[in-house]
C-alpha cells in the first residue's frame, strides 16, 4: 500500500468515526445542559462542574469535529488551523474540568465535614471560568509555533493524568478504609444494624467501581493524544499518520461523558430522561 493510499484510508476511518460520535456528543450534552437548566435543584458545586464539562464537550461535537471532518476531506490550511485552535481550547477545557472533578470527589471524601466550605458553588463557577480562559489563551500558541503547542499540550495532558491518578487512587483507598471500618463496627455491635451497614458498604463499593470506570475511560481517551503530542514536540520524523487517530479517540471522550455522569448521578439521570421525553412529546405535537 502506497503512502498516499495509506493516508486516504486513515482519513476515511477518522471521518467515519467522527461523524456518529459528533451526533452522539451533540445530543447527549445538549440533554445534560437542558436538564440542568430546567432543574433548579441541580445547582450544587459538583453539578456546576459537570455543566461546564458538558458545555466543553458540546463544543467538541458542535464545532471541533465538523471542522476536523471538513479539514480532513478538503485539506484546506485555514480549516486545519481553525481545527487546531478550537480543538486545543475545547478538549483542553474538557480534560481540565475532568481533572477538577476528580479533585472535587477526593475532597468530598477526604474532607467530608469541611467539604461544603471548601467547594462552594461560587468557587466551582470561578474555577470553570478560569480553566476556560486558560485553555482559550493557550490555544493561541498554535499561531505562534506548532512545536510549542505540541509541547504545552503534552505537558498539560501529563499533569492532568497524574493529578487524576493520584486522586482516584486516594479515593479507592478511602473507600476501602471505610469498608474496613464498617466491618469492624458490625463485629463490635454483634451485627446490630447489619442491614444498614451492608447497604453502606454496597454503596461504597459501587462508588469505587464507578470511580475506576471514569479513570479508565479518561486514560484510554487521552493517552494516545498525549503520545502523539509528545512525539510531535520532539520530532516530526517519528510521527506517522496513524497517530491522527489519537485526536478521534480524545474526541470520543466528549461522547462518552454524558452517559457516564448520567449513570453515576441519579438526579441528573432523572432530569435528563424528563428533558428527553419533553423534547420527544414536543416534536410529536409539531408533527
Amino acid at each position: 500500500m502506497s503512502a498516499t493510499s495509506h493516508l486516504e484510508t486513515i482519513s476515511i476511518v477518522n471521518c467515519t468515526l467522527n461523524a456518529p460520535l459528533m451526533l452522539i456528543s451533540i445530543i447527549g450534552n445538549t440533554l445534560v445542559l437542558t436538564a440542568i437548566w430546567k432543574t433548579p435543584t441541580l445547582r450544587s458545586p459538583s453539578i456546576i462542574l459537570v455543566c461546564s464539562l458538558a458545555a466543553s464537550d458540546l463544543s467538541v461535537g458542535l464545532v471541533v469535529q465538523p471542522l476536523y471532518i471538513a479539514s480532513t476531506i478538503t485539506g484546506n490550511p485555514f480549516l486545519f488551523q481553525a481545527t487546531f485552535m478550537t480543538g486545543a481550547c475545547a478538549t483542553g477545557v474538557s480534560l481540565l474540568i475532568m481533572t477538577v472533578i476528580s479533585v472535587d470527589r477526593f475532597l468530598a471524601l477526604h474532607y467530608h465535614m469541611r467539604y461544603p466550605s471548601l467547594m462552594t458553588t461560587q468557587r466551582a463557577m470561578y474555577t470553570s471560568a478560569t480553566f476556560w480562559l486558560i485553555s482559550f489563551l493557550l490555544s493561541f500558541s498554535t499561531f505562534w509555533k506548532m512545536s510549542a503547542y505540541y509541547f504545552v499540550s503534552a505537558v498539560t495532558i501529563a499533569i492532568c493524568l497524574i493529578v487524576s491518578t493520584f486522586c482516584y487512587i486516594r479515593i479507592y483507598q478511602i473507600v476501602r478504609q471505610h469498608q474496613s471500618q464498617i466491618q469492624a463496627q458490625q463485629q463490635a455491635v454483634n451485627n446490630i444494624n447489619a442491614a444498614d451497614n451492608k447497604q453502606t458498604m454496597l454503596r461504597s463499593t459501587k462508588s469505587a467501581k464507578n470511580t475506576f470506570i471514569y479513570y479508565i475511560v479518561m486514560i484510554m481517551c487521552y493517552t494516545p493524544l498525549f503520545t502523539s503530542m509528545a512525539v510531535l514536540s520532539i520530532s516530526h520524523k517519528d510521527w506517522t499518520n496513524a497517530w491522527s487517530l489519537g485526536d478521534t479517540v480524545a474526541f470520543m471522550n466528549s461522547s462518552i461523558n454524558p452517559f457516564l455522569y448520567c449513570w453515576r448521578l441519579r438526579e441528573l439521570r432523572t432530569a435528563v430522561s424528563k428533558a428527553a421525553w419533553q423534547m420527544l412529546c414536543r416534536q410529536k405535537e409539531e408533527n
